[in-house]
């Protein structure tokens, strides 16, 4: 009996042995987009007061995990029994990417009045507009969370059942608490630099350090800001250039990259097109 305990202690190590190099493979596989999910992440759980950034991270965090129990599950089953609906999933979720990446484009260039960024103290006293930027984030970390997931379980698709419920369970957990753990540091950064401030008393290197952080993070959060638009843009496009394949092979000798770019401006200007064309329609009937 001794003997038949212990070697389900082997089976299960050699299993733990099998996950750990499997989830490497498909973290290292993720890897871009994870770092995409991070700027669009960073820059979206900006913007709030010191004392809402916590809370607020953690409601979109919390989001975050629903998402992939709700995505893990069903990406399996799809995978099992429709794999063609994934690819559908997919592109869906490339448009509202899209969609969102040039949204921010347009209400630069052509509503700075209309689409001026609130104020702390509107932020604070408008709890309803804290609810749709929480919303917002985490319907855009479901479309990322899906592509991240799908190309978890790309890496495993000829391991077992077991297997591929592990890897994409590891990576899922591995890319909310890095994405998110990262972004805390972030948004906190100002409040470290005043600590270090207030310690030093205003003098010596700390205190200069501390400045430093104080006066680097709304740099970092304009830096964000942009990149993580650049970001919404390039995975939309890369999904579009993955799953649709007469775009696969448009301008062949083009960088990939700027081939993702256009795409996902194209793919944004479409849906952006026919939702304010929906919406004056819908204005001439009422």
């Amino acid at each position: 009996m001794a003997s038949g305990f212990f070697a389900i202690l082997d089976d299960i190590a050699a299993l733990m042995d099998d996950v750990a190099v499997t989830s490497k493979i498909a973290t290292q596989k993720t890897a871009g987009i994870l770092g995409d999910d991070l700027a669009v992440n960073a820059e979206k759980s900006t913007g709030f007061v010191s004392s809402r950034e916590i809370p607020v991270l953690w409601a979109i965090t919390k989001g975050s995990f629903i998402n992939k129990l709700i995505i893990v599950p069903i990406a399996l089953l799809l995978n099992a029994f429709l794999p063609a609906a994934i690819k559908v999933i997919l592109v869906l979720g490339g448009f509202y990417l899209a969609y969102e990446g040039v949204e921010k484009i347009v209400e630069f260039f052509f509503h700075k009045k209309e689409a001026a960024a609130p104020d702390t103290d509107s932020l604070t006293e408008n709890p309803d507009l804290e609810k749709a930027k929480v919303k917002s984030a985490i319907t855009t970390d479901f479309i990322l969370s899906v592509e991240i997931v799908i190309i978890a379980l790309s890496t495993v698709l000829d391991s077992n059942l077991t297997m591929q419920i592990l890897t994409v369970s590891i990576v899922s957990i591995i890319a909310t608490v890095g994405v998110y753990g990262l972004v805390a540091l972030i948004v906190r950064m100002d409040d470290l630099g005043f600590l270090l401030i207030a310690k030093s008393k205003g003098k010596g290197f700390i205190s200069t350090l501390g400045a430093t952080l104080v006066k680097t993070l709304p740099i970092i959060i304009k830096f964000f800001a942009v990149v993580g638009t650049i970001a919404l843009l390039l995975v939309s496009g890369g999904i579009f250039s993955h799953n649709i394949d007469f775009l696969h092979h448009v301008l062949p000798a083009w960088p990939s990259m700027a081939k993702e770019f256009i795409f996902g401006i194209l793919g944004g200007l479409v849906l952006l097109t026919l939702l304010e064309g929906g919406k004056k329609l819908l204005g001439l009937f009422r």
